[in-house]
Order: structure tokens, then C-alpha cells, then sequence
């Protein structure tokens, strides 16, 4: 069982932390984030000097420090990311690895979907583009797991066919077995092997790949009048790989019917220089069919969250809008 994410830490530990990077610093007010769900963080407001930072505290893996700060320098200053104040990628005193970074103000972007008009979520879609087809211009020698440099470590998975194989292997899975129907899984089976040959074609692409580029992790606020990312969050899950990947994450619960990111978040991408194939959406959705699939193993998962991933692998397979609240 993986443990959740502490909630609290001691007022004094912190003031620690925080005079590594700010000798006479004072904090004034701690505040955990809540939407950590493998590592704990906390907003701290500092009296002195004044300031609002993030401690970030990496629970889950400790190696995901260093590779996050690598990646972060990676891609300053084409794509925003927070400021990095201070980093221990080897722990401090009892804590595991953690990094102070400027708190950078916005809400996120499936914040702003929920509540904000039309025009905001248009504007946040087409830079979301912009900002990913960035994220996309770091390239690496082939495609494959990423670990501190950043380097490529481990191919993505070994052989031919990886995709298929990949998800072969998660229908196999005990864990996914029992939430998904054998309809269903036979479905996926034969989609993803008849779409080898196209899943084939994407299999040498070697881009910087976020991996988690959804809604929670993209923070965007008004800038000079129209809304922009402010900040891409969270690169634990960053890859070599097909930026397609990217794009099918972002818009897995955008509908043809009743489109709100499309075509803006496309029209960004593509005026930040990304390029697209003309099947795009379709090879999109299917790369992202394998990420589903990968959710349904994990150990555990609330029956909404299952409900919620098996209506969206059902919907790709029948090649229709997800019917979701």
C-alpha cells in the first residue's frame, strides 16, 4: 500500500529548511497543498524577506529530485516553470529530498474550465499549446525513460510492438482484470493490435514528453488582459517519447460535440512550431488509450476513478465522446 502524503510538518523543521536559502528568514504560515498525490507540499508565507514559496518533499521516489531540477533548467526560459529557490535532492536532517520554489500565482487550468467563460478557457487552451509544443523542442538521442542528466535511461518498453505489448500486459493485470468487462478488454486488444502499424510510426520519436501535461498540472492566470500558463508543474513523469502523448493526455475529456480546448489548444500548438500529422487526434487518443489502461492496474483506485477510466477507454475504442458528469 502506498502511503498518502503527509499533511503536516513542525514549525521549526521548516524554519530550517527555509534559512538554508534565507538566513534571517521567518515563516509566518504553513499550508499543505492538497493536490499532491505521490509527494507532500506545502506553501509557506514567509514575514521575512516577504515572499510565498513552495516546499516540495519527495515521499514516493527520492531519485524523482534530481530529475525534476534537471528537467526544470531544462526548459527555463522557453517554458514557464517555478523558480527554484534552494534544492537537497539528498535529504535533510530526517526528511527525504525536497526543493523550495517561488510560489507562482494562477489556478489551474481545470479551475478555470469549471468556472471561467468561454473566452478565458480558449485563450488558457491556445497558450497550454504554445506551451507544450516548447516542452517539445528538447530532444534526446532516442526514446526511453528519463532519469536525472536528464538522460535516457531503460527503452520504454524493450522489442517490437511496444504498444501493444504494453497494453496486452496491463489487460493482464489482476488489478485491472475484475474492473474492466471481457468485452471490453477483448475490444482494446484487437484495436490496439490493429493499430500497430500506425502506433509503429510514432515509435522513434525522441521529444521531451511531460507526461502528466493535464489539467491539475498547467497553472494559468490573466496576463496583460488574456489568459496564459504561468506555470507546468510536477515532471516526475517526463519521457522521450512522441509529444502526441501530450496532446491526447491534455485533451482526454474534451468532446467533439461540445469542443471547449479545440481548436485553440491545437491552433497553439501549432503557431509554437509543433507539428502535427492529419491524423493527429485519432493516433492522440490512441497513445493515450495506453496510459488508461496503465491507471487500471494500479492497486488501488475508488470505484469513481474506475467508473471513470473505464467509460473513457470504452469511448475510445467506440470512437465516441466520453459520457461524463
Amino acid at each position: 500500500m502506498r502511503p498518502e502524503p503527509r499533511r503536516t510538518l513542525p514549525a521549526p523543521v521548516v524554519e530550517r529548511i527555509v534559512r538554508l536559502a534565507f538566513p534571517h528568514g521567518r515563516v509566518a504560515a504553513i499550508e499543505p497543498l492538497g493536490d499532491g498525490l505521490r509527494n507532500a507540499n506545502f506553501k509557506l508565507d514567509l514575514e521575512a524577506p516577504r515572499a510565498s514559496l513552495v516546499l516540495r518533499i519527495y515521499e514516493h521516489d527520492a531519485s524523482i529530485c534530481r530529475k525534476e531540477l534537471d528537467l526544470i533548467r531544462l526548459v527555463a526560459g522557453s517554458v514557464p516553470v517555478p523558480e527554484v529557490i534552494h534544492a537537497e535532492p539528498r535529504g535533510f536532517e530526517d526528511l527525504p529530498p525536497l526543493v523550495l520554489v517561488r510560489f507562482v500565482e494562477g489556478i489551474t487550468f481545470r479551475e478555470l474550465k469549471l468556472s471561467g467563460g468561454t473566452r478565458s478557457i480558449s485563450e488558457a487552451a491556445y497558450s497550454a499549446g504554445e506551451t507544450l509544443a516548447a516542452i517539445g523542442r528538447a530532444a534526446f538521442p532516442q526514446p526511453g525513460w528519463l532519469a536525472a542528466g536528464p538522460a535516457v535511461g531503460a527503452p520504454l518498453m524493450e522489442g517490437a510492438d511496444p504498444a501493444p505489448r504494453f497494453v496486452d500486459s496491463c489487460l493482464a493485470s489482476a488489478n485491472l482484470q475484475p474492473r474492466m468487462p471481457p468485452d471490453l478488454r477483448d475490444r482494446v486488444h484487437a484495436m490496439v493490435w490493429s493499430c500497430a502499424p500506425e502506433l509503429a510510426r510514432l515509435g522513434d520519436e525522441a521529444r521531451l514528453v511531460h507526461g502528466d501535461f493535464g489539467k491539475r498540472n498547467l497553472l494559468v492566470r490573466s496576463i496583460e488582459g488574456r489568459w496564459r500558463v504561468a506555470a507546468v508543474l510536477d515532471w516526475e513523469f517526463a519521457v522521450s517519447g512522441s509529444p502526441l502523448a501530450d496532446l491526447g493526455h491534455f485533451l482526454r475529456y474534451e468532446r467533439a460535440s461540445r469542443p471547449l480546448a479545440e481548436p485553440h489548444f491545437s491552433a497553439g500548438y501549432l503557431d509554437g512550431g509543433g507539428v502535427l500529422p492529419h491524423d493527429w487526434r485519432h493516433l492522440a487518443r490512441l497513445i493515450d488509450l495506453t496510459a488508461l489502461c496503465e491507471s487500471l492496474t494500479h492497486e488501488q483506485l475508488p470505484d469513481s476513478v474506475v467508473a471513470e477510466l473505464v467509460e473513457l477507454v470504452r469511448a475510445t475504442a467506440e470512437n465516441r465522446d466520453p459520457q461524463l458528469p
